[in-house]
């Protein structure tokens, strides 16, 4: 399979599209999230491109405006809408085999898609959502803590490992640390904000399959599943995975995941 890059208009703007060519009828739409450009974190969504492609379905990533090569303002993911439906339609126009596009992204590109009740896409791969009120996913002062349900997890996996308890009764355990996690464990959890309430009145209106991927490592995971229904029968969970599944087999487990979705 081959790999092309290109241009594409939105609202008067050229932004920059890699598309890794396929055959197949149904296509990925990858929509990066935060300053992130379309390579992706440690070059993480031009590998799954290439080997997406390779199993036969042809893959589309882009920088948003404001983002990488893409001329304009990057307004953030409450604002990229237009970008999104633009890319979609220069996927197809590209690609015009593509009857079906699914449209992955990874925290607020996740958050965007379920803003905008799936953007236009037939099905969504969500990724590690952010439901974060006021914080910068590109970085910042934010507090890094997991919500007390992330800790209560911890915990109890500690207590499973007779390694971590004979380190606990051979004072191979900072007590004051402990005893301040525990206090933050038994907190009850935030109220839901009111991005994460934005975001499942986008999703509701949404009528195509639609996957929740969660890295259990990863503090943006963490605090979505804290503000959202544990049970949701859409989740699966990627044990250890962090934020952008560098770890070989966690990166094998997105793909996947991308591909049970392409193949459905």
């Amino acid at each position: 399979m081959s790999r092309v890059s290109g241009l594409f208009e939105c609202d008067g703007q050229m932004l920059a599209a890699t598309l890794d060519q396929a055959p197949g009828t149904t296509g990925l739409l990858i929509v990066t999230g935060g300053n992130e450009i379309r390579s992706g974190a440690f070059g993480g969504q031009a590998a799954i491109a290439a080997r997406v492609a390779a199993a036969g379905f042809p893959v589309y990533r882009f920088d948003r405006r404001g983002v990488g090569d893409s001329e304009g303002e990057n307004r953030g993911f409450r604002h990229c809408a237009a970008d999104i439906a633009a890319a979609l339609a220069a996927l197809r126009a590209a690609a015009p085999q593509v009857t079906r596009v699914i449209a992955f992204g990874n925290c607020d590109a996740a958050s965007a898609l379920m803003l905008e009740g799936g953007a236009g896409a037939d099905g969504l791969v969500l990724s590690n959502p952010w439901t974060i009120e006021g914080e910068d996913t590109a970085g910042g002062e934010a507090d890094r803590t997991p919500p007390p349900a992330a800790v209560r997890a911890r915990y109890l996996e500690k207590l499973k490992n007779p390694r971590e308890v004979m380190r606990l009764f051979g004072g191979g355990v900072n007590l004051g640390k402990l005893a301040r996690g525990v206090i933050h464990a038994l907190k009850p959890p935030p109220p839901p904000s009111s991005l994460a309430q934005d975001m499942a009145a986008g999703l509701a209106g949404f009528t195509g399959d639609v996957r929740i991927l969660l890295a259990t490592a990863d503090r943006t995971a963490q605090v979505f599943e804290a503000a959202w229904d544990r049970n949701d029968p859409r989740i699966r969970r990627c044990e250890g995975g962090t934020h952008a599944y560098v770890d070989p087999a966690h990166s094998a487990w997105l793909e996947a995941q991308l591909l049970d979705a392409l193949r459905a």
